[in-house]
């Protein structure tokens, strides 16, 4: 097991922190990891896609788990795969997808580990259909506090406070998850333009259930009339008498394709690659623009349709040398008011995001500290030297909060504690039955110190 000591950030590069890595390569050297990780305890890391900071852990252990990657099983009659949690949602598709079998929940990257996707309950563009990604798993493998591991199933609590509960319960060795069949690696995309915020979440509205998939671009720097307009792209896995002639060939083969490269992601309109607000607003009446107002039954590759961005790399120059803050809140309905008033303060500061998504959220899912709820969520990116940002996201935490909302914790690494309880009801839930499974502090996190999870 090699061991090494590094600093660590979230995707974003904000709060970097030290720690001690250690890379196990069996369940026994993570067990004898967790037994002797000292006063300042241990957290599990995957890939280091979570743009927040709930996978260091300052002076203290952290656990690579990217050499327990293995497939161990596969039925290719329900679709169900067996597999360690190390595993990379990319190499599930390499090894599945040819076999007609697709993630059940993807979020925008697929450079995630199945443990990660577990521990922040991951979702998707098809929250509505399918529910976050605990929804879809019927067991795993914990290495509990005491050094033992544990088989958990879901409808028990350790299950609830496990999905989305940032790795703090322990850590999750490997996994059981079902599969969605399909027919082929294309996506059938219809795409329309929304002249302003209004337009947009009632196009979502209109015949929503008819789609898997669906979200949108929201250009977040238009103003007056034009506020919140976008582009919403609606998808469905295309069926095989959708493919041309030459396609059918090899209807499933995954071939993620020549993304754009990150350069060509900032075009020479960003001078030296920092997105300034006038760069921003630039970029996003181009984007507006050149979106068709309607056009239906594209073919695009998956990886083109679900993960643009993973051709962008970590020092990628947008944002600036002091990284970025993804900002992710949730509003349930009722409270779409909270929604637009949000939508114009953003657009009024002149805040240079130009990558905001918004989504339908359908169902709540039974993790404790899961994210979605029914409603809308929007997220966006932020440099993070943007003169008062921190004042300004406070702001928008409480008004989030007050609407009966929540901030996605996965990517957070600067809310404060105070705002917490009133956006996860199942809080205190959490705390007790991890100060009773864990009551020396074996797993610990930076976010479980600054918001005393």
């Amino acid at each position: 097991m090699s061991v090494d000591t590094v600093s660590l950030s979230g995707w974003g590069r904000t709060a970097p922190t030290t720690a001690l890595r250690f890379r196990p390569g069996s369940y026994e050297e993570a067990a004898a990891t967790v037994r002797g990780c000292g006063p300042r305890g241990s957290i599990a890391r995957g890939l280091g896609r979570a743009h927040g900071d709930s996978a260091q852990n300052a002076g203290g252990s952290v656990l690579d788990m990217t050499a327990l990657n293995r497939v161990r099983a596969f039925d290719a009659g329900t679709g169900e795969v067996v597999c360690e949690a190390g595993v990379s949602l990319h190499r599930l598709l390499e090894v599945l997808l040819p076999l007609g079998w697709f993630l059940p929940v993807t979020p925008g990257s697929r450079y995630i580990t199945v443990g990660g996707a577990i521990g922040s309950d991951v979702h998707g563009d098809n929250h509505r259909a399918a529910g976050s990604f605990s929804r879809h798993v019927t067991g795993f493998e914990l290495l509990t506090a005491d050094g033992g591991i544990r088989t958990v199933r879901p409808g028990s609590p350790l299950f609830d406070a496990t999905t989305g509960g940032m790795g703090l319960t322990g850590v999750i060795l490997s996994a059981t998850l079902r599969f969605h069949p399909v027919e082929t690696s294309l996506m059938s995309v219809d795409t329309e333009r929304a002249a302003d915020l209004d337009d947009l979440m009632g196009r979502f509205a209109m015949d929503g259930d008819r789609y898997r998939y669906a979200s949108a671009w929201v250009d977040l720097t238009a103003r007056g009339r034009a506020t919140g307009r976008g582009v919403l792209t609606r998808g469905e896995h295309a069926p095989l008498d959708a493919l041309p002639a030459h396609a059918r060939r090899t209807p499933l083969s995954f071939r993620p394709g020549q993304l754009p490269a990150a350069h060509s992601l900032v075009p020479d309109l960003v001078p030296g690659g920092l997105l300034g607000r006038a760069s921003a607003a630039a970029l996003a009446e181009l984007r507006h623009r050149r979106a068709p107002r309607s056009r239906t039954g594209e073919l695009r590759r998956i990886a083109a349709y679900f993960h643009p961005l993973d051709a962008v790399p970590r020092r990628n120059p947008v944002h600036g040398r002091g990284g970025f803050v993804h900002y992710e809140f949730a509003v349930g309905h009722g409270q779409e008011e909270t929604l637009h008033r949000i939508v114009r303060q953003i657009s009024q500061r002149r805040c240079p995001a130009y990558l905001a998504a918004l989504r339908r959220f359908g169902a709540s899912d039974p993790g404790w500290l899961s994210f979605p709820l029914p409603g809308w969520a929007l997220s966006l990116d932020l440099p993070a030297a943007l003169p008062g940002l921190a004042r300004f996201l406070d702001g928008l935490d409480e008004e989030v909060a007050a609407a009966g909302g929540r901030v996605c914790l996965t990517n957070d690494s600067r809310m404060r504690p105070d705002v917490l309880a009133a956006m996860y009801p199942r809080l205190d839930d959490f705390r007790s039955l991890r100060a009773e499974s864990d009551p020396d502090g074996a797993f610990r996190s930076d976010i479980s110190r600054r918001l005393s999870l």
